[in-house]
């Protein structure tokens, strides 16, 4: 078992014929997942790398059967594109584009959440998602990857891919990663991850990888204390970002005393979560501790 993703999952493409959808639409499918199709307005009826192009999300489920979207449509329509997706019926759809306006996704956000409660968003500004061996649904480098029984979530892509190289080397797989992004407004959060990651019977133990900004680690820590039974591990990234400087993600805002390193460490350690100080030791703390 895993979680959102496996090899039954059927993607859709949308942007399929740019060149970033192309390229990741055909390493997807490289990689062993199933795209059955890719969405391009005014291009219907073309193939892309062998997969056919529908005009409308709507037709590409109604011909193909997707259930996943995979969202590679420049900023200004990106949150149109998700739109479209969610009105087609899409069960899960991931957003890989950087730089969507925040009043663009706080208008998805409030249409979801009124409309389509139950559907599922993973992104804007993340690397996707990959359950190893299966399925990949994003940009993720499917090598370092290795199937196994750890849940990583992570906001940073490139953090997600030095822990994975990491527990790989060390002999230690992953059940999944998921990669939930950095921008402010967004879909999966690490506590709705976690949760999934708790309710899998596949998975042993849960890594999480945040950063400054926000509250979603601290959120984490608050579920965590009362709702998972699974070993934690967590790495926060920012320890050593200077005071009242806005750095990296446009997610890295730091207000109110919350969203510091330093708060999101406290609250972790309250919860019984396995802090980790340093990026470099982060398989080697996981492999110490359940003693793989």
């Amino acid at each position: 078992m895993s979680i959102l993703v496996n090899k039954d999952t059927k993607i859709v493409v949308q942007g399929i014929t740019g060149k970033e959808g192309r390229f990741h639409a055909n390493q997807c499918n490289l990689y062993g997942g199933n795209v059955v199709g890719g969405v391009s307005p005014g291009k219907g009826g073309a193939t892309v790398e062998g997969i056919p192009v529908f005009n409308t999300v709507a037709a590409a489920v109604e011909t193909a059967h997707a259930t996943c979207s995979l969202i590679f449509v420049p900023p200004p329509f990106a949150a149109d594109a998700i739109v479209e997706a969610v009105d087609s019926g899409i069960e899960f759809i991931v957003c890989i584009t950087e730089g969507i306006p925040i009043r663009d996704m706080m208008m998805v956000a409030h249409y979801m959440k009124n409309n389509y409660p139950k559907t599922i968003l993973l992104g804007p500004n993340c690397p996707g998602i990959i359950t190893p061996n299966e399925a990949k649904v994003g940009i993720l480098p499917g090598h370092i990857f290795s199937r196994g029984r750890i849940g990583v979530i992570s906001r940073s892509g490139t953090l997600t891919y030095e822990a994975a190289y990491q527990l790989t080397g060390l002999g230690i797989g992953q059940s999944t990663a998921v990669g939930i992004g950095g921008d402010p407004i967004s879909g999966l959060s690490h506590k709705d991850v976690v949760e999934m990651f708790e309710n899998d019977p596949e998975t042993d133990a849960i890594l999480m990888i945040g950063e400054i900004g926000g509250t979603s680690e601290e959120e984490a820590a608050e579920f965590i204390v009362s709702h998972v039974k699974k070993p934690v591990f967590a790495y926060i990234a920012g320890t050593t970002a200077p005071p009242g400087r806005r750095m990296g993600h446009a997610g890295a805002i730091v207000t109110g005393g919350k969203g510091t390193a330093e708060s999101k460490i406290k609250s972790l350690n309250k919860a019984g979560v396995h802090t980790i100080d340093n990026a470099a030791f982060i398989g080697k703390t996981i492999k110490e501790t359940l003693k793989y």
